[in-house]
């Protein structure tokens, strides 16, 4: 694990992993408030082809409600950002931001607080996801 993320890998095209990932945040109460897809932009921008890499932006409206209340310019670090990327034999590799990392250069303890709180509930999607 990084310091400013970790991951998992699943046997699931980048489609059928998005669509998991979605249900597996919504059960901890997270959802999709932004999608960036990669893949598409570097072949429209650039002729570029890459295996599928998209940005999902995961967002739990209390949590960043509190850290927005704690230190309004800290919304800069939210949301929480997740990468799927699509790996050789029909696997995805999903990465998740280190929340507590992230959120720590806010440098305020309710802030922190946040961050903890949210690496545990990504934590849990991973561990769904892994199973």
């Amino acid at each position: 694990m990084s310091n400013f993320a970790f991951s998992v890998e699943i046997p699931a095209d980048i489609d059928a992993a998005q669509q998991r990932l979605t249900e597996a945040l919504a059960a901890e109460r997270l959802g999709i408030v932004s999608e960036v897809n990669v893949q598409k932009i570097m072949q429209a921008k650039m002729g570029v082809e890459i295996p599928g890499y998209r940005i999902l932006g995961a967002c739990a409206p209390a949590l960043a409600k509190r850290v927005i209340d704690a230190v309004p310019s800290a919304g800069a670090l939210l949301p929480c950002n997740v990468v799927l990327r699509e790996l050789e034999g029909g696997k995805t590799a999903i990465d998740f931001m280190h929340p507590e990392t992230i959120l720590d250069l806010a440098d305020n303890s309710d802030v922190s607080l946040v961050g903890q709180e949210a690496l545990a509930i990504l934590q849990r999607v991973a561990s769904a996801l892994s199973e």
